[in-house]
């Protein structure tokens, strides 16, 4: 699915950009995680009424990518071919990621910029030729530090992520004087305290760098599966020069530059910790020595747990997104990764927790509020949402509810990234209304026929409707299907508009939804789960 945002001209995008994924596998858990986090951010950003620009995509070059394809008797390209199209493209479909462009590292739209790139560092001299030798992870694409390194119970030395035997190669390469931007680094985190987060993540750049940092062997000459060196072919351009370039490729970088002046550079990068270092650092010092703007933030998140071991292909432990949605459903999924685990950090995922969560929160708390509501001005009022005193206390404190948690969620989600405490803020105002139709008690309410009771009744729905009218739109960049389905049972589509049209932080303004607008009981929402099949 693919997004555009506002169009304001000339105004800078809100750039939002996943890591690209190596194409060695089909995607996970952990891939998908990344991406749907991006997507909420960028479709909250959208919903402010902002220009966005959300990018995700391919790494498909390096030593791993043509091992991977040997292995399986194809060519690299036709191997990178098949999984793109037929693995990671419906995947994203399938979980309605709004992203705006996907870029390949195989493409000559970025290709031809990453020669054009190193040639212009190389022409202005930040470029030598060099040899070295040393522990190389294939798994990693990156050459060791003998520190990083783990023991087997044999002695042999193991990568400390893929927990796999390095290999030492000896190569000449070309070198990129990653040494000279130590000082500079150091001194932009310094008067960029937010640059790299969370802090952690923050405090083990800060360390690294201090320690002093080696120049960076940026091509490779035992292989040729990558972008040539172009002025030297017998090497290929080292993968993750090329990957990290793609942010800058696929908005225009030499090729269109008023595209390019209103994108780059992005506002966030949403990775991996596994990945800090090549974007705190490398990044960073490869556009400081082009001349070229840096980003506003680094965002690692945490790993994804199961077992207390991270989810991958190579563990054992990947799980496929479809095992999950096929149960849940899609929304539900988006959900709940995003308010189960607090972003940046490592988090545990089961079974068990995920259903206990669908059932408390989406089901009982959220699902059966619509439910309920829907039903009452149905049955009470035929379906036509009455006009209401909505003066009393206890309307106004439902009303400065959802003032809070307006503005706790757009400040949580658009601003701290803190998915998690964002949407708890949104669903503890459903809870408050929850409470408030407990405590108010319609269903008896609606036994006193007289011109009072029922203009007591029709008050009480009313805070109601108009409750779930702004969590509908509060919760649209998280669930956009189920928020779309009570949007249309509110009956607000034609009387307010599209709901992607509605501005997140407009939706505490109280009384949009009007009287007279048609609520109608739709299908239900989170239906009960079912028992998950036994094999």
């Amino acid at each position: 699915m693919a997004a555009t945002g506002s169009e304001k001209q000339g105004a800078k995008a809100y750039y939002v950009s996943t890591p690209i994924y190596y194409v060695n596998d089909a995607p996970h858990l952990g891939h998908a995680y990344t991406t749907v986090a991006g997507d909420v951010l960028t479709r909250w950003h959208r919903q402010r009424g902002e220009k966005v620009w959300y990018l995700t995509g391919t790494d498909e070059h390096g030593q791993k990518i043509m091992r991977t394809a040997e292995a399986n008797n194809v060519t690299p390209q036709a191997w990178c071919d098949k999984l793109v199209e037929e693995a990671w493209k419906p995947l994203w479909e399938h979980l309605n990621i709004a992203n705006d462009d996907f870029i390949r590292t195989t493409e000559k739209r970025h290709t031809d910029r990453v020669q054009e790139f190193v040639q212009d560092l190389y022409d202005k001299g930040e470029i030598y030729k060099g040899g070295y030798e040393g522990p190389y992870c294939v798994g990693c694409e990156e050459y060791k530090l003998p520190g990083d390194l783990i023991e087997a119970e044999d002695g042999t030395k193991l990568c400390p992520i893929h927990k796999k035997p390095v290999e030492i190669l000896k190569e000449e390469n070309y070198f990129f004087k990653l040494s000279e931007y130590g000082p500079k680094l150091l001194d932009f985190y310094a008067a960029n305290p937010d640059f790299i987060q969370p802090e952690s993540a923050r405090n083990e750049v800060v360390n690294f760098v201090k320690q002093g940092m080696q120049d960076l062997s940026i091509s490779r000459s035992s292989f040729d599966w990558g972008v040539p060196v172009p002025w030297d072919e017998k090497h290929v351009i080292y993968v993750w020069i090329d990957a990290l370039l793609n942010y800058a490729t696929a908005v225009g970088y030499n090729e269109n530059p008023a595209k390019f002046e209103e994108t780059f550079p992005a506002n966030v990068h949403l990775i991996g910790k596994d990945i800090l270092r090549f974007h705190a650092i490398i990044w960073p010092a490869m556009l400081m020595a082009q001349g070229l703007p840096v980003p506003g933030k680094i965002v690692a998140n945490g790993w994804l747990m199961v077992g207390g071991e991270k989810m991958s292909k190579s563990n054992l432990t990947g799980i496929k997104p479809q095992d999950l949605t096929s149960h849940f459903g899609v929304d539900a999924y988006r959900w709940y990764f995003l308010r189960a685990i607090t972003f940046g950090q490592d988090g545990s995922f089961s079974w068990e927790d995920f259903s206990a969560r669908y059932t408390s929160e989406l089901a009982n708390d959220y699902g059966n509020l619509a439910s309920r509501v829907a039903a009452m001005v149905g049955k009470y009022f035929a379906g036509s949402l009455p006009a209401a005193d909505v003066s009393g206390d206890a309307e106004k404190a439902v009303q400065d509810g959802l003032a809070k948690a307006v503005a706790e969620a757009d400040r949580k989600i658009g601003e701290e990234l803190d998915f998690q405490g964002g949407i708890l803020a949104i669903f503890d105002f459903v809870k408050q209304v929850n409470g408030y139709i407990t405590e108010q008690e319609p269903w008896k309410v609606a036994k006193d026929t007289s011109d009072e009771g029922r203009a007591r009744l029709a008050t009480i729905l009313y805070t109601a409707a108009e409750s779930l009218r702004a969590v509908a739109v509060l919760l649209n960049a998280v669930m956009p299907e189920t928020s779309q389905k009570l949007w249309e049972s509110l009956g607000a589509e034609p009387v307010l508009g599209a709901l992607a049209d509605q501005r997140v932080q407009e939706a505490g303004e109280w009384g949009k939804l009007p009287a007279g607008a048609t609520v109608t009981k739709g299908a239900v929402l989170f239906p009960r789960l079912e028992e998950p099949k036994k094999d």
